[in-house]
């Protein structure tokens, strides 16, 4: 098939977007079949969810708070996050109602915030004062999708309270998701961008023992066509590490140490560390049924390379840190004291050096080690406990395999500077500014400290390391064909395939394909043929940063693409081909 270029007024937004097209189609076709990927089907009926990352739903208060000393107070359906004027002038008030209990997740006895509903919460987080990745991430997004003329209930969010550690997502807000699909009488089209893509893996895992086992494959089938996972952090990110420690702003007007005040509240934030991909937790699917829900843990089962490497699988170390070599005689010392202490010990040069691997980050040695010098570590080391090693569903903390779905894309950006290790130190201060970091450690490309141990082949998105992203490549079967074409308009000059390499799982594939300096690339690996039915393809992006990829026309361009190709009744090809992307007016 042709590749038709689309202007910037055309570009399809995404999956969402092939629900127009098809309706179009289809009114003429009625119900068809994709190229030899697709299952019969009305495409009519498709759907296109959208799953948001972290911090990346709106929330509304469900309180009445007054704020002394302000202009502002907080009554019930008031913008929560984000609320950029009230943070400024009323910041008190305001983390009253964003803060949670790091012990049981409750919320403020003044104020309680929820997630708002329908598209609207996930477009834009303050509309009309702050613009940029942080507030909009989602709002091209929306305005593609009407300028094409999408139905409103073809496109469906799933907001959810990203605050939330994964079990109390299941009580309050996967039901939600599973209506979602339902909705439109058809399979749905799935796109999960960051954290939604941990939310998505949860409610799989959930849902298969919510019913009966024989009913879980059947139910994906009829009810999802295709996942699209956008940006997934598979192995967690350091920068969830950093935020823990010192703090995250992320573009936020706060200080670092509100922003670790509230990282380190907040039951999600372990979702996000990094882990090792050598080990797994028990699979408790049995204990299920036979011991009942809940009150067990999963046991980690690390395999033999976790001893061999030096690194859990990533690039080096991702922790150093700088602690006394005297502990103090009590086991939780006051903050003041520890502080003296901390200081005198560094005054008189007897720091020691301790270092951390991403499973001892994972499974808290990192969080148990440093509480005599962090009493606050101790929340985390509850929330870990409690929220992931004992939850009831599964780890999340553990290598994710290929969900059973027909269709499944794995997207993500590469080739930006993006931080893998981090060195800290004393502050000097109380919590939570009582650590600084010293140095940071950067992937192979980029700027700064290069990796000492074993570098990646590319570096990552500017948020998750390379390592992290490229882990859905062990999804792809033993033959893969490889595709790199630019991203611009081009007429197949500079087009590169390699058909049916070698992929052995756990060792990594890569294109051994050239490049054209200052030319973009997108690098395609594609299976269609090692289960029968399933197609499984990763797209590589240069330069696609992991905020704004989902705002890239690049990437919108060729989701329709995609899906234009599955639905085409004369399509031949498992995949859309590559040969050109030219305009044809």
């Amino acid at each position: 098939m042709p590749r038709r270029r689309l202007r910037r007024g055309d570009l399809a937004c995404s999956v969402a977007v092939a629900v127009a097209v098809a309706a179009v189609a289809v009114a003429a076709v009625g119900a068809v079949g994709g190229g030899d990927g697709g299952a019969d089907f009305d495409y009519r009926k498709l759907s296109g969810i959208i799953i948001p990352g972290f911090a990346s739903t709106q929330l509304r208060a469900w309180s009445v708070l007054d704020c002394p000393y302000s202009p502002f107070d907080f009554n019930p359906l008031d913008s929560v996050w984000l609320d950029t004027a009230k943070l400024l002038s009323a910041v008190n008030c305001w983390l009253k109602c964003m803060l949670l209990d790091p012990y049981n997740q409750t919320d403020h006895p003044e104020c309680k915030s929820r997630p708002d509903s329908g598209l609207s919460a996930i477009t834009e987080l303050d509309p009309g004062y702050i613009t940029g990745p942080l507030s909009s991430v989602w709002k091209e997004w929306v305005k593609w999708c009407v300028e094409f003329g999408i139905e409103a209930n073809a496109i469906i969010a799933v907001p959810y309270d990203w605050r939330l550690p994964p079990s109390m997502l299941e009580e309050r807000d996967l039901l939600t998701f599973e209506t979602a699909l339902k909705l439109r009488g058809g399979p749905s089209l799935v796109f999960a961008h960051s954290m939604g893509n941990n939310v998505f893996r949860y409610f799989l895992e959930w849902l298969k023992l919510e019913i009966a086992p024989k009913h879980y494959i059947r139910w994906l089938d009829e009810h999802i066509h295709a996942y699209f996972a956008v940006g997934a952090p598979l192995l967690g990110s350091t920068e969830a590490v950093k935020a823990a420690l010192s703090g995250a702003t992320f573009g936020l007007p706060v200080s670092e140490g509100t922003a670790r005040l509230m990282f380190n509240a907040f039951g999600s934030s372990l979702w996000l560390m990094p882990f090792s991909e050598y080990c797994k937790a028990d699979n408790i699917y049995w204990k299920h049924f036979f011991e009942g829900k809940g009150g067990c843990h999963h046991r980690q089962q690390c395999d033999e390379m976790e001893y061999k490497s030096e690194y859990s699988g990533w690039p080096t170390n991702l922790v150093s840190i700088e602690v006394p070599t005297v502990r103090d005689t009590e086991a939780y010392p006051s903050i003041m004291d520890t502080t003296e202490n901390i200081t005198s010990s560094m005054e008189c040069g007897k720091p020691t050096l301790l270092s951390f691997s991403a499973r001892e980050v994972s499974d808290g040695t990192l969080f148990k080690t440093i509480k005599d010098w962090d009493p606050q570590s101790i929340g985390l080391i509850h929330q870990l406990e409690k929220y992931y090693q004992g939850d009831p569903v599964l780890n999340p903390l553990t290598p994710w395999e290929r969900p059973p779905i027909k269709n499944v894309f794995c997207i993500y950006g590469l080739d930006s500077k993006t931080e893998v290790g981090y060195y800290f130190a004393p502050s000097g201060k109380p919590y939570p500014d009582n650590w600084i970091i010293t140095d940071i450690i950067y992937e192979f490309e980029g700027s700064g400290n290069s990796v000492t141990g074993k570098p990646n082949n590319s570096s990552g998105d500017g948020t998750v390391s390379y390592n992290s992203l490229s882990w859905c490549k062990n999804w792809l079967g033993p033959k893969v064909n490889i595709t790199r074409a630019p991203q611009a308009e081009h007429d197949g000059s500079d087009l590169q395939t390699k058909m049916n390499v070698d992929h052995h799982v756990g060792q990594g594939i890569l294109p051994n394909m050239t490049r054209t300096p200052h030319v973009k690339y997108i690098t395609y690996f594609e299976d269609a043929e090692s289960i029968l039915g399933w197609r499984t393809a990763v797209w590589e992006l240069d330069k696609a940063n992991h905020r704004n990829i989902v705002r890239m026309p690049v990437l919108m361009r060729e989701l329709w693409l995609e899906m234009w190709h599955d639905m085409h009744p004369d399509a031949k090809s498992k995949f859309v081909t590559k040969d050109k992307l030219m305009d044809t007016d």
